[in-house]
């Protein structure tokens, strides 16, 4: 009896170190898993679900949270945006949730290689802010005129080879030089209707002097 107890006891120590061991290598499988680019993120996600099996086989079960977040940080550097995207969903995700989302994220990202065009990340990173560009202002060329002198002259100040936009005389004076245009052209008015009332007054007497 007391050999056979000295046995078992023998086999039961050696199979639990054994099993301690074979746990420790599955969790360090699991732990030191990372994907990579050159194979189907499908392919590795299937793999990296046979070593959970493996542990959930050894009575290590891991919250369903946890699975999540440890597919989702294994995910390929190519991934990048759409790991980040997946971070910082707010709701609750599942772990089948997840693989559906990673199928379609792949199955899409097949589909545009396959046209030759890039789609779009889903967390908006390459859209375009609205006000990205406001306050850019955009070339239009060589401006035209540029270098052409004004021939005229300047109604502000009366002197030529410049605008009236461009006269360096203070808006004061130009309000002055418009009163004084305009008191000229009344004066002016006035001697023309002074020379036409003595023309009348001198047509009048004429006519007094010689009647027919």
């Amino acid at each position: 009896m007391t050999t056979a107890k000295l046995l078992w006891e023998s086999l039961e120590k050696k199979y639990k170190t054994e099993g301690a061991g074979l746990k420790k290598f599955i969790v360090g499988k699991f732990l030191d898993y990372k994907m990579v680019d050159s194979k189907s993120v499908m392919s590795q996600i299937q793999e990296m679900q046979l070593i959970l099996h493996d542990l959930h086989a050894e009575g290590m079960e891991m919250n369903e949270s946890f699975q999540v977040a440890a597919v989702i940080e294994k995910l390929p550097p190519l991934w990048k945006d759409f790991k980040n995207y997946l971070k910082h969903k707010r709701k609750e995700m599942g772990l089948e949730d997840l693989i559906i989302k990673l199928r379609i994220e792949e199955d899409n990202r097949k589909l545009s290689e396959s046209k030759g065009t890039k789609r779009p990340i889903e967390d908006g990173s390459n859209l375009v802010e609205p006000n990205a560009s406001k306050g850019k202002r955009k070339f239009k060329g060589k401006d035209k005129g540029k270098g052409k002198k004004f021939k005229g002259t300047c109604y502000n100040c009366g002197k030529p080879n410049h605008m009236a936009k461009d006269c360096r005389r203070p808006k004061k004076a130009k309000k002055e030089q418009q009163g004084k245009d305009v008191a000229n052209h009344l004066t002016t008015s006035n001697v023309v209707d002074m020379e036409m009332d003595l023309a009348a007054v001198t047509f009048e007497a004429n006519m007094v002097d010689n009647p027919r």
